[in-house]
C-alpha cells in the first residue's frame, strides 16, 4: 500500500531550524524525522511513499535527489578531461518517493486531495511528517480491514494538547474537536488508514482534514480508531526533538526497528 506523508506546514514552533528546512526534515539521530517515519512504515513492507511537500519544497527534492550518492561508495574519474562516476556499493531502501508540490499555503486536507492522483482508487496510509511512533502497521491495517469502515486513526491516550476523540465502546470515534489544555482524552496520533473514497470528503485546498472530513465521517460512523498503548511523541518544538535525539543516543528509541529482522511482507 501507498504511504502518504504530509510535509508542508511551516513548523513555526520549531522555527530555529524550520526557517531554513521544512520542519519534517529536521534531523534527529542525523536523519530527517521524516526518515524515520518512512522507515517505520518500510520495517513492515510498505516502501512506496508520496510526500505532500509545500513550504521549502525544493529541499526536500533535492535531499532525496542526492539520497543515492550520499549512501554509495563512489569513484570519480577525471583523467582524459572525463567525469567518469563508478558505482561499486550503495546502501539505500527500495523505496520508491514520489514528491509533490500540494502548494504553499494549502492546509491539510487540501494537500491530501491535491495527490488524489498519484494515490488512485485503492486504500493508502497517511500520517503527518512530524512524528514517530511504534505501532504495528500491519496490526492497524488488519483492524481497519476487520471494521470495514472508510477511515482508522491511531489514537494514543497522553496528557497533551492535540486534537481529542470521543470513542464509544465499538471504538468508532463519535466525535473530533481541537484541543484543550485540561484534556486527559485519546488523541489522534495520526497513522490512519483511509479509503479511497475519503477524497470525496475534502472540497479544496482551504479544507483542514481534522476538521471537516474527520468531523464528518465521524458522524456517519465511519471513523473507527485504533487504540495504541505503546510509544508517541510528535516534535512541535526544540524540547520534544531533544527528547528524541537522547532517545536515539542512548539505544532507546522504541520506534527505532529497523536493525531488526524485518516481517513478511504483505
Amino acid at each position: 500500500m501507498k504511504v502518504v506523508l504530509l510535509a508542508g506546514g511551516f513548523g513555526t514552533r520549531i522555527s530555529e531550524e524550520s526557517m531554513f528546512k521544512p520542519k519534517p526534515m529536521i534531523e534527529i539521530g542525523g536523519m530527517p524525522i521524516l526518515w524515520h517515519i518512512m522507515k517505520e512504515y518500510s520495517y513492515y513492507g510498505h516502501n512506496e511513499f508520496i510526500i505532500c511537500a509545500g513550504y521549502r519544497q525544493e529541499y526536500i527534492k533535492e535531499w532525496f535527489a542526492n539520497y543515492f550518492l550520499h549512501n554509495s561508495d563512489v569513484s570519480f574519474d577525471f583523467r582524459g578531461g572525463h567525469n567518469e562516476m563508478t558505482v561499486h556499493e550503495s546502501h539505500l531502501e527500495p523505496w520508491k518517493v514520489t514528491i509533490v508540490d500540494t502548494g504553499y499555503n494549502t492546509l491539510t486536507g487540501g494537500r491530501i486531495k491535491r495527490i488524489q492522483k498519484y494515490v488512485g482508487d485503492e486504500p493508502f496510509f497517511m500520517t503527518y511528517g512530524d512524528g514517530v511512533c511504534d505501532v504495528n502497521i500491519n496490526t492497524l491495517l488488519d483492524f481497519h480491514r476487520h471494521e470495514g469502515k472508510l477511515a482508522t486513526l491511531t489514537a494514543v491516550i497522553q496528557a497533551q494538547e492535540k486534537g481529542v476523540l470521543d470513542i464509544d465502546e465499538a471504538n468508532s470515534v463519535r466525535s473530533f474537536r481541537e484541543k484543550r489544555a485540561s484534556d486527559g482524552q485519546p488523541i489522534n496520533a495520526g497513522y490512519m488508514v483511509l479509503q479511497p473514497e475519503v477524497f470525496d470528503y475534502i472540497e479544496g485546498d482551504n479544507t483542514v482534514f481534522e476538521k471537516g472530513p474527520l468531523m464528518k465521517l465521524a458522524k456517519e460512523g465511519q471513523l473507527k480508531s485504533y487504540v495504541h498503548h505503546g510509544f508517541w511523541q510528535c516534535m512541535d518544538n526544540v524540547r520534544e526533538r531533544d527528547f528524541l535525539e537522547n532517545l536515539l543516543r542512548t539505544g532507546k528509541a522504541p520506534w527505532k526497528k529497523w536493525e531488526r529482522v524485518v516481517p513478511r511482507q504483505r
